[in-house]
């Protein structure tokens, strides 16, 4: 991982939501780093919860101008999972799981992990709809994203 010296610190929360799985769908995410706060959202027509989760980590990296220390919070176990433990064994496999399948959303993985190599990240799990402001928040924009889709 990139050093973290002299690096802006960003806090991150990402959320993403579905109408119907696949089907409309949104992604939401909120930086903070010291008194600045920006809020990102989209969506797409037809698309999974995973696939806006994935999104939603993409676009908010992606809006880092600069490489910087990150604490991204997602309450999405699958995004979770696969950045922390899956996707190594996915890279070495060329993409395919353990028992040799193509990896569901490798472009979405693939544009995520390249996202990391640019920052310092570490990946926090929140509890989702249990209250915490910021995910609560994030939630709210996926599903603002969603609405021109539906």
């Amino acid at each position: 991982m990139p050093s973290s010296t002299k690096r802006p610190h960003v806090t991150i929360y990402t959320d993403g939501a579905c109408s119907g799985n696949p089907g409309p769908g949104g992604w939401g995410a909120i930086l903070i780093s010291g008194t600045h706060r920006k809020e990102l959202s989209g969506g797409e027509q037809l698309t999974t919860n995973n696939k806006m989760e994935l999104t939603a980590a993409i676009e908010a990296l992606a809006a880092l101008k600069r490489p910087s220390k990150v604490d991204l919070h997602t309450d999405s176990t699958y995004v979770q999972n696969g950045i922390r433990q899956w996707i190594h064994g996915w890279k070495k496999n060329g993409w395919r799981t353990a028992d040799r399948k193509p990896v569901k959303n490798a472009e979405l993985w693939q544009r995520l992990d390249e996202q990391r190599a640019r920052h310092d990240v570490e990946w926090h799990w929140v509890k989702g709809h249990a209250g915490h402001p910021e995910n609560e928040r994030a939630d709210e924009l996926a599903r603002e994203g969603m609405a021109p889709f539906k």
